[in-house]
């Protein structure tokens, strides 16, 4: 785990810009539903409103698909819902990449819009969530998810529930150990040596090592490419996880920015 130098932009998040506004954000929950009780050819379906209760707070996403949330000009994150501001973020990190976070959950009012998304940062501590505005990000779409199983010492990719990749994998010694949990991948970077210890490219991971706290940005976490193969399949990083260059090529090709990340014991 070094600092990454001459990062490009090589995250697919940006190229959203393409996807049409409809197409980028989750659709509210149904306002008017029509009744469909038998009726003559002169009358007209009735129409009633479905509302919501105030407040509720409603899971975004299903097993196959999950959301992303990429800041537009600046976020405000707040610990509860226009109370207690957390932090801000800009469009772009400090890597020269986009600011994205997972989306968790959202918060309706009476008549069933968005008023707040709950998401996951990618700051400390480890899993910290918080609560953001709906103009304030650009939902996107995603249907890749990634495993990482530190006992087996393996990384696997899914694509909308079915396996598509899996790769053997070096870990975080026992004295830097890779933190387990709940993250996403937050960027995604291409060092300038592909030939170096990252390898072609690195995802970023929104967590960060739980010993290593003096390192530069915190001692973030990525899953990257390696220089030495030899050592794949063992507790030698400093929490980093590597998988072969190949691999990685592929695995950066589908996950996304955004895309969520489950390391497990």
């Amino acid at each position: 785990m070094r600092v990454l130098l001459w990062l490009l932009l090589a995250s697919a998040v940006a190229a959203c810009g393409a996807t049409t506004e409809a197409a980028a954000f989750v659709p509210r929950d149904p306002v008017i539903k029509t009744d469909a009780s038998t009726h003559s050819d002169s009358e007209k379906p009735k129409k009633t409103v479905e509302r919501c209760r105030r407040g509720s707070v409603k899971p975004i996403g299903t097993a196959r698909t999950t959301y992303a949330a990429v800041v537009r000009k600046r976020a405000i994150a707040f610990r509860r819902p226009g109370a207690s501001e957390l932090a801000r973020f800009r469009p772009v990190n400090v890597n020269g990449v986009p600011t994205v976070f997972a989306v968790l959950a959202k918060r309706v009012d009476r008549h069933c819009s968005v008023s707040w998304y709950r998401v996951q940062l990618p700051v400390k501590p480890n899993g910290i969530t918080a609560w953001v505005r709906p103009y304030a990000v650009r939902l996107v779409p995603l249907t890749t998810r990634i495993q990482v199983d530190l006992s087996a010492r393996r990384v696997t990719l899914f694509v909308r529930g079915r396996k598509v990749l899996s790769a053997r994998a070096a870990i975080g010694s026992p004295q830097t150990p890779t933190p387990t949990g709940r993250y996403y991948v937050n960027q995604r970077l291409v060092p300038a040596d592909a030939s170096g210890p990252f390898g072609p490219g690195a995802l970023g991971i929104s967590a960060f090592s739980e010993v290593l706290t003096g390192w530069v940005q915190g001692g973030p976490i990525a899953i990257h490419g390696t220089n030495r193969p030899d050592l794949l399949g063992r507790a030698i990083s400093n929490g980093c996880i590597r998988v072969r260059n190949d691999l990685l090529r592929r695995l950066f090709k589908r996950a996304l920015a955004g895309t969520p990340v489950t390391v497990r014991a």
